[in-house]
């Protein structure tokens, strides 16, 4: 895996994957910033999302699950002290479907927090993880 942060000006960024995507980052005006894009810290929660979602979707598909639409709110708190880690984190799944299995969701969630995604294993060193989820019959 590659990536290459560049500066731009101010405190904005470009991110650039390996894959050839981009993403621009900005600080906050209190920090230089002009707030024309996510701050890295952002980003990282946004991976953790990325991450347990891709693999709960790909769980429920592969359990022949009628899933129309996933959905994580993520929710963080740092530390006071610098450096500002990540001390809590909550991951709330809405799975939308038609005659979805409490049982199957369940279980994708769970394998996804305790096995599966690399993102949570990494964030866990220093935040507590917290995973809930429900289904809305669609």
């Amino acid at each position: 895996m590659h990536a290459r942060v560049k500066w731009l000006d101010h405190m904005s960024f470009v991110g650039e994957s390996g894959s050839g995507h981009s993403v621009v980052m900005d600080g906050s005006p209190e920090h230089g910033g002009r707030n024309l894009g996510v701050r890295p810290m952002e980003m990282l929660l946004m991976g953790l999302g990325g991450c347990t979602a891709f693999d709960v979707v790909l769980m429920l598909q592969k359990s022949r699950q009628n899933v129309i639409d996933v959905e994580v709110a993520l929710d963080a708190e740092r530390a006071e002290d610098i450096p500002q880690v990540f001390t809590g984190i909550t991951a709330h799944f809405k799975v939308w479907g038609k005659d979805l299995s409490a049982r199957h969701v369940e279980r994708a969630v769970s394998l996804s927090a305790e096995k599966y995604c690399s993102a949570t294993k990494m964030l866990e060193k220093t935040a507590t993880i917290t995973y809930t989820w429900e289904i809305i019959e669609s």
